[in-house]
């Protein structure tokens, strides 16, 4: 029968923890016990390579010795890893004496403490005990950690905090390419500022009690502007809430997201950047198009070519791979404009449409002929345009 274990989480930040042994277990322990803050000493007559790191370093205290009784004076805590029985009984006894705490390596059954298989996620611990069976902890915890990592967990906050925004780049449609500290920052979100291109399939996984804000933007029209949504991230996070802005792609590749970012700056508010994976390399990815490939291309250059007047004439010059973000709408001034100034009229293009999503569809033409396919194919937004000998790869790797 198991002796029921209370379970306990202790604050050891500059408080002296005394770890009796100087092998990998001992190391383990006080390592850890480093990460914590706590005021570590190492009685030992010698070091493996980890510890004698630590000693050099000043992160622990070494007593280059046999342990003594007087080792434990001032403790709060002791650990036990010398791997000779006598030792660890005697260090457990002292400690008893002592009234404290000892967690012995060598047989969990004698101790009085024990440490759990640990994982830290944010601000948010987990601790796993099994009855004194560490591989099987060790198993459940790695599985916990995984599911708080991807945010499969109820991470929602419950009690007011700080408010803070985070940037979130869901990367090119697929919701499974976003970043697990993406997922993991939308499960943890009071309110969550979506845009029209981002995962959205995501929201189904939300809290009820999250509150979702449209900002999406499409061409000449705009749920909320740019001035709007700065206003709205700024005034939900000093109100105390965790607000999520997620976009399509990454957030600083033609995402404004450094406008947002300057906004919270200016207002005092926390905030953090998630990068995305941008459509711009992933779209054309997911369709078989390597934006750079030996022998073809060894050069990127991306535009937004939505509003701007780009200098057509430069672009034109340029060796390697041109990838238009937002250019389908103006597909033929932008055709036209690379052949005026002597882009060769045989360079491959490739229009790939609702890239990562089961709607991707690829248009393979030339810089002659693309603007014409598009056309009779009725090819729209979202899509991502490819000019360069890349684009002829499409029809081989897809």
């Amino acid at each position: 029968m198991t002796t029921p274990q209370h379970a306990l989480f202790l604050d050891v930040s500059g408080r002296r923890v005394v770890v009796v042994g100087g092998g990998p277990v001992a190391a383990r322990r006080a390592t850890r016990l480093v990460e914590d803050g706590a005021d570590v000493l190492v009685v030992a007559p010698a070091l493996c390579e980890d510890l004698a790191d630590h000693a050099a370093a000043g992160r622990v205290t070494w007593r280059a010795r046999d342990y003594l009784t007087t080792d434990l004076d001032g403790a709060w805590l002791v650990h036990t890893a010398t791997g000779e029985r006598s030792v660890d009984d005697a260090v457990a006894a002292d400690a008893e004496a002592l009234r404290l705490w000892c967690v012995r390596a060598d047989d969990a059954s004698a101790s009085s403490a024990w440490t759990p298989a640990v994982t830290r996620s944010g601000d948010v611990t987990v601790a796993v005990g099994t009855g004194g069976d560490p591989r099987r902890a060790v198993a459940l915890r790695n599985a916990v950690a995984l599911l708080l990592d991807t945010g499969a967990l109820p991470l929602r906050h419950h009690r007011p905090g700080t408010g803070r925004v985070t940037l979130v780049g869901g990367g090119p449609g697929d919701p499974g390419l976003i970043t697990t500290r993406g997922r993991r920052a939308l499960a943890e979100a009071d309110v969550v500022v979506v845009d029209r291109l981002a995962p959205r399939a995501l929201l189904a996984e939300l809290d009820p009690a999250v509150e979702v804000i449209e900002a999406g933007k499409s061409p000449h029209a705009h749920t909320l502007t740019q001035t709007e949504i700065n206003a709205v991230l700024v005034e939900r996070a000093q109100a105390g809430h965790r607000v999520v802005r997620l976009k399509g792609g990454d957030p600083f590749v033609l995402g404004r997201g450094g406008e947002e970012v300057l906004a919270c700056v200016s207002a005092g508010v926390p905030v953090e950047v998630v990068p995305g994976v941008t459509s711009a390399l992933a779209v054309p990815a997911a369709a078989g198009i390597p934006v750079t490939h030996r022998g073809l291309a060894r050069q990127l250059t991306i535009l937004s070519a939505h509003d701007a007047a780009p200098d057509w004439e430069l672009l034109a010059r340029l060796d390697g791979t041109l990838v238009l973000l937002m250019g389908v709408a103006q597909l033929p001034s932008h055709a036209r404009a690379l052949l005026t100034h002597g882009k060769d009229p045989g360079t491959p293009v490739a229009i790939v449409e609702n890239g990562t999503l089961p709607g991707q569809r690829t248009t393979v033409g030339t810089l002659a002929t693309i603007a014409d396919l598009a056309r009779e194919r009725g090819v729209g937004n979202p899509a991502v345009v490819v000019i360069g000998d890349v684009a002829a790869l499409a029809d081989v790797l897809a």
